[in-house]
């Protein structure tokens, strides 16, 4: 009965999706090609959530604030900016049409981070009695629950147990959150969070004070001279991450603004426990163009420690089964930094320093790969940026050393013949013995070392309705790489992407990703290569919102890998999305529907679809197989918001899912996600 379902709504979808749909601009962006790069888009998606759930008044909103929108260039910045002090507060959002450049998709983006207000308002100065009138406080609580029993939660016997003590999880199998959030103006910022993951205890154990993680910030931002004071958790990212870039990841080498310095110190409201940073940090204005930054962290981190020697740190927040326990804050780190940052008119640059020291010394099971990877108890890095404006020209760059005197430089010239076209050029070499455990920064190497590189991106919507995007990454390595066993290896990574908006109701999208990269190889006859790695990936999306009521959206992807030619693998999928409301009734609905078929795991797809509010939901399939999910929202008055998913997998493939503790029995899998919000 479900299977029918399933197939009768994909149907549907389908057949009306590729003549309508619409989609946000994470949507519309998603573009995950590898595991590692999940993590920064939900970084990426819980900040941009946050900011379309609180958005930016344009009647007084600031560089910095649109500066942490991606999809908005620096010249179009700068118009928005000019546009505002030359006709006044804007009355409608459809003002932004009138904008030098605006086109109709970047408008659409827009409208989900902003709104009409007014440009002075008693309710935005500070005053105490203001503080506590107009604030904006939220709380937040989110609940997975699964339907299928893992070999992780069987019930063993304690002879087992006793043999292989890894086999069960110590906890339960439910997730649970819970976040609180005060807010004044964008000047006043007071979050908590506690979170405890699937099979780790509750109030039990070793987490008998309840959750497995619990974090904290204040953040204040624009008192006078002081532009910034964190406390608690927080992130820092300064000029192109060469240094310092914690908590800020990259999105890919299709966001043509990579030319865009860091934003300093930001509050961390993320749940995770891995990529921030935790004590005290502050910025200050020393006069009109000059700016001073100070930072001090402390943390207990997890490591596997053997002999006295860090080998690994972990950095998943997972302390579910022993061996997760044993590597549990076994380390401590302390970090501290600073910067001096000037910002002129035509030009701007910066000095970074940043100290880093262990209470052990780090050093890495020895492997071929891994012989220039960081080693010892301290590290240290200084670096310098820049960027220079000359007419429709920007150079910029950033060049960083570390303790041994190894250098790590990255420069970009970008050329903006016009407002709606950007190209950008970006040269970068990385020493194979530089070493910065808080650095990261735009190429391919997951770590900041043994890189050289050169990119060439252009992005245009001079045909108006047309939007044109591509680039081409040529990348060499010096030293071997993981599952690489051989010295000097390049690669080509490249994107043509051609989207069609022409109306706000409207949009159209194609393109085709090729990526060639050396990877290890074992023919039949277990003789080892390393071979070209080739994957190919042709995307089409199609979105389309007939009222404010219904929105409708396509998808389809094919893909293609293969060794130099031999051994190829092909995959894709089909996905439709229906989302649906009723006026009358504040009730909101999804039902996402997806076909997928690849021949292993090579051929494997990533599938985007709605998920709860902060929580970003990308599914990784291989195999044969079929998805669907729904998802329900409830608001009331937009103080109280109920939303809850449940979604269903079934592999037509195999009778067991995953592996190891995760395994489940069956070719069916299924979950529900509940999430309460309460504003004030």
């Amino acid at each position: 009965m479900l299977k029918r379902l399933f197939m009768f709504c994909l149907s549907i979808v389908c057949v009306l999706t590729p003549l309508l749909a619409q989609s946000d601009w994470l949507e519309w962006n998603e573009d995950i090609a590898a595991p590692e790069e999940l993590a920064g888009w939900q970084e990426k998606y819980e900040e941009l959530s946050e900011i379309a759930e609180h958005p930016f008044n344009i009647n007084t909103i600031t560089k910095e604030e649109l500066e942490q929108l991606p999809f908005l260039s620096d010249r179009m910045i700068e118009n928005i900016l000019y546009y505002i002090y030359k006709y006044g507060p804007m009355l409608t959002k459809n003002e932004l049409l009138g904008i030098e450049g605006m086109d109709w998709q970047t408008r659409k983006f827009l409208t989900d981070f902003i709104y009409i207000g007014p440009s002075d308002n008693e309710k935005d100065r500070l005053k105490w009695k203001n503080l506590w009138k107009y604030n904006k406080q939220e709380l937040l609580t989110r609940l997975d629950i699964p339907f299928n029993t893992k070999a992780g939660y069987a019930g063993y016997d304690e002879e087992t147990l006793a043999e292989s003590p890894n086999k069960r999880y110590y906890g339960d199998p439910f997730y649970h959150n819970i976040r609180y959030r005060f807010q004044y103006r964008n000047q006043i910022y007071i979050g908590l969070t506690a979170e405890k993951d699937a099979g780790e205890p509750f109030f039990v154990q070793y987490n008998r004070k309840g959750y497995d993680s619990y974090s904290g910030y204040v953040f204040l931002s624009n008192f006078k001279r002081l532009k910034t004071l964190a406390i608690g958790n927080f992130k820092a990212n300064f000029g192109y991450g060469l240094v310092l870039n914690i908590g800020s990841f990259t999105l890919g080498k299709g966001m043509i603004n990579q030319n865009r310095f860091g934003q300093g110190f930001t509050k961390y409201t993320s749940v995770g426990e891995g990529e921030y940073l935790q004590g005290i940090a502050a910025t200050y204005q020393l006069g009109r163009c000059w700016n001073v930054s100070a930072f001090y962290s402390f943390r207990k981190q997890d490591a596997r420690v053997e002999n006295g020697f860090i080998r690994s740190l972990k950095t998943d927040g997972y302390h579910r089964l022993k061996k997760d326990m044993e590597k549990k804050h076994t380390v401590s780190n302390h970090l501290t930094g600073c910067n001096l940052t000037y910002n002129g008119k035509y030009t701007e640059f910066g000095l970074t320093a940043v100290y880093n020291r262990f209470n052990k010394m780090l050093n890495p099971d020895a492997r071929d790969y891994n012989l220039y990877y960081p080693r010892g108890m301290y590290f240290y890095n200084a670096g310098v940026y820049y960027k220079f404006f000359l007419n429709r020209f920007t150079f910029s760059g950033e060049t960083a050393v570390d303790k041994h005197g190894k250098v790590a430089t990255l420069h970009a010239l970008c050329y903006q013949p016009a407002v709606h076209t950007n190209i950008l050029l970006i040269h970068r070499y990385y020493d194979k013995h530089y070493q910065s455990l808080y650095g990261n920064a735009f190429g391919e190497n997951s770590k900041l070392q043994n890189e050289t590189g050169a990119y060439l991106g252009l992005e245009t919507s001079f045909l108006g309705q047309f939007k044109f995007l591509c680039y081409g990454d040529f990348f060499h390595f010096f030293y071997r790489k993981y599952q690489v066993d051989r010295d000097h290896t390049s690669g080509f990574d490249g994107l043509c992407q051609l989207s069609y908006s022409p109306s706000n109701s409207l949009s159209m999208l194609i393109k085709y990703t090729y990526k060639n990269k050396a990877k290890n190889y074992t023919s039949p006859d277990e003789t080892k290569f390393v071979l070209p790695y080739v994957r190919q990936r042709l995307h089409y999306q199609c979105s389309y919102a007939p009222s404010a009521y219904l929105s409708l959206k396509g998808v389809g992807e094919g893909v293609m890998t293969s060794y130099n030619g031999r051994e190829k693998s092909k995959g894709g999928y089909v996905s439709g999305t229906v989302k649906g409301s009723i006026p009358p009734i504040p009730v909101q609905v999804s039902l996402t529907g997806t076909w997928f078929h690849t021949q292993d795991y090579n051929s494997r797809i990533y599938v985007y679809e709605p998920g709860l509010l902060y929580a970003f939901s990308m599914n990784s399939f291989y195999g044969k197989g079929t998805r669907m999910a729904i998802n329900l929202k409830y608001t009331w008055k937009n103080r109280l918001m109920i939303q809850a998913k449940w979604g269903w997998t079934h592999y037509q493939d195999r009778n067991r899912i995953s592996s190891g503790t995760e395994e489940i029995q069956g070719s069916d899998k299924a979950d529900l996600q509940v999430q309460v919000r309460l504003k004030w």
